[in-house]
């Protein structure tokens, strides 16, 4: 998909914070995050609706490794995910950390944007690629 904001990042035509990257999947922090260290995975290979990646199981094992990694870094005790494909049509999950007093409440607020300057954007991505990557190291 020419047009498609994810695969633009995919090829490296449109920088990213990246926090992991493997031959079939990639994640990388929301620009208009809900909260800090708010991460977008993706397949690399495009299609419009999670539920048709192929090989669904492994997609979410990966998910799995950076939610907990996430958790981790921001020291929280849970992470959310959610599933949306409509404002980008290119399959996708958001992992969102919740912190206590985040100002989202009991639901999430998809409007409450955090601004988070550059450099701790970049301190956090780097953060999580670090753990993850040490954890495969470890295996």
């Amino acid at each position: 998909m020419n047009n498609c904001i994810f695969c633009k990042i995919v090829r490296g035509e449109i920088p990213c914070y990246k926090v992991y990257e493997d031959e079939n999947t990639l994640a990388f922090l929301d620009i208009h995050p809900l909260n800090p260290g708010h991460t977008l995975v993706i397949p690399k290979k495009h299609f419009h609706w999670v539920w048709d990646i192929d090989n669904i199981e492994e997609h979410y094992r990966v998910v799995k490794k950076i939610a907990l990694a996430i958790k981790k870094v921001q020291k929280t005790d849970y992470v959310i995910s959610l599933v949306f494909g409509q404002e980008v049509r290119h399959a996708h999950t958001w992992l969102v950390p919740r912190f206590k007093n985040d100002g989202h409440g009991s639901a999430i607020d998809i409007k409450n944007v955090k601004k988070i300057d550059a450099k701790e954007m970049s301190n956090i991505a780097n953060k999580i690629y670090k753990l993850l990557l040490s954890k495969a190291r470890q295996m």
